[in-house]
């Protein structure tokens, strides 16, 4: 492959594929025509934009940065000094005004996916400026069946930076009321654990692979809940008071993505405690076949069913059979 000698002919590249395109421009709160006219070096980026496109293509990061650099000499990751300090402590009113953007004019089909995505990886941008190593995670109320409360949170889209992956969801599970999430859904305020490894901690949660400390707020609509956002860092003791004041505010900021019909209150939540992820991943094995299998089946008995309904069923089944292996043990 041909290695791309500026940062605009990578980007160039990159842009070729029109829903690539499209995912970029949403994610820096610009215009597809407006990537083409960088690419083409009809019109220059703001170094802010330039900052968010390294986090927008991870795979290209460093070399990324390396051309911006041989263009932009002044060029820094990091924002000036006094920009730097306001930051720390408050959500930039221009990602507010590339939030709503986004809201308004996003299809309803895309919406979650689309906000979700944009909050988190501006949270890693925010929180873990240095890529010390921080995962963000979204846990949605899973929709009762049979007319049943929610007894479980499902892992719905996650990002993080080294040593986490940049597709968490990949490796979704369900969490209950042991979880940090779950705790923060249930008491309906955000909750943090100083030091995962810590086994005697009176704190609520548990370690997971690279966790050292974690914090999570509930995703609240007045008085009901769609879920939480938990926000992992590989260091103890790594979230300090305006950390702390910045997750909840992202935490209400994520309640745009979801619909109103993903809200449940509080009375029509009762979590189970589940089981850690090693105990889990059986059940999980063959979990899109299921899905497949799933839908077929639909087929065969003429009714309609697409991807996300028999996810969602596959999910709901998943819950039910942890919850009978948890009942027949005791």
């Amino acid at each position: 492959m041909h290695k791309p000698r500026t940062w605009r002919e990578l980007l160039g590249a990159s842009i070729e594929n029109t829903h690539e395109r499209e995912r970029i421009a949403q994610a820096l709160g610009v215009s597809p025509v407006t990537l083409v006219r960088w690419a083409k070096q009809e019109s220059n980026p703001r170094p802010q934009n330039l900052r968010h496109l390294l986090n927008v293509l991870p795979m290209e990061r460093e070399t990324l940065l390396e051309l911006i650099q041989k263009e932009y000499h002044n060029f820094s990751i990091s924002p000036p000094h006094d920009a730097r300090r306001t930051a720390a402590h408050e959500i930039p009113s221009e990602f507010y005004a590339r939030v709503f953007r986004t809201y308004v004019t996003v299809p309803r089909v895309l919406r979650f996916t689309s906000l979700s995505d944009l909050v988190v990886q501006q949270i890693l941008e925010h929180l873990d400026a240095q890529r010390q190593g921080l995962a963000v995670m979204i846990a949605c109320c899973m929709p009762p069946s049979h007319g049943e409360k929610v007894r479980s949170l499902r892992e719905c889209l996650g990002r993080g930076t080294s040593p986490w992956g940049q597709h968490l969801e990949q490796e979704a599970i369900l969490l209950g009321s042991e979880s940090l999430a779950g705790y923060a859904v249930t008491s309906h305020r955000l909750v943090m654990n100083p030091d995962l490894r810590d086994k005697d901690s009176l704190y609520p949660g548990y370690k997971a692979t690279w966790e050292a400390s974690a914090v999570a707020a509930p995703i609240r609509r007045g008085d009901k809940i769609a879920g939480a956002v938990l926000i992992s860092s590989a260091q103890a003791n790594y979230f300090q008071a305006d950390q702390l004041t910045l997750t909840q505010s992202y935490a209400d900021l994520l309640g745009l993505a979801f619909d109103f019909n993903a809200y449940y209150e509080r009375k029509s939540i009762e979590l189970w405690a589940l089981p850690p992820h090693d105990i889990q991943k059986p059940y999980l094995t063959g979990f899109r076949q299921r899905i497949l299998s799933t839908m077929l089946e639909a087929t065969e008995h003429r009714q309609a069913m697409d991807f996300a309904q028999a996810e969602q069923l596959v999910w709901q089944q998943i819950e039910q059979e942890l919850i009978q292996a948890l009942l027949s043990n005791q």
